[in-house]
């Protein structure tokens, strides 16, 4: 099932989706930490640094910030690979699964106000 939009219309939703996201939730996400977080909940695991960064095609050390800071806001665990201990698995928390679906309801709130 598709959604038919114009290019102004999905502008102004994404544009009233992050304006209500910056006024009311004080975890303010850059896009790329955005795209780190949907990535990990909407693709089957497991995710590791090096996969996250092929995948956005940016470094390893833009992948490690951006956890940095996912981690700190608990939306992200990092655990050692116990098969190979030089390479890190990025895990789901409850936390980062309730931000998204919140962030979700408000996308679907926001796309029928302008419906």
């Amino acid at each position: 099932m598709g959604i038919e939009m114009t290019a102004s219309q999905a502008l102004g939703l994404w544009h009233k989706v992050t304006l209500e996201q910056v006024r009311e939730d004080a975890r303010d996400l850059t896009l790329r930490q955005l795209a780190v977080l949907l990535e990990i909940y909407l693709v089957p695991p497991p995710h590791t640094v090096r996969g996250l960064a092929a995948t956005l095609n940016v470094t390893k050390p833009v992948i490690t910030r951006a956890l940095d800071t996912l981690g700190q806001m608990g939306l992200v665990d990092r655990v050692r690979d116990d098969l190979d201990r030089r390479s890190v698995i990025v895990k789901r928390t409850v936390a980062g699964a309730l931000y998204l679906e919140k962030l979700g309801d408000r996308v679907i709130a926001t796309g029928r106000k302008l419906g």
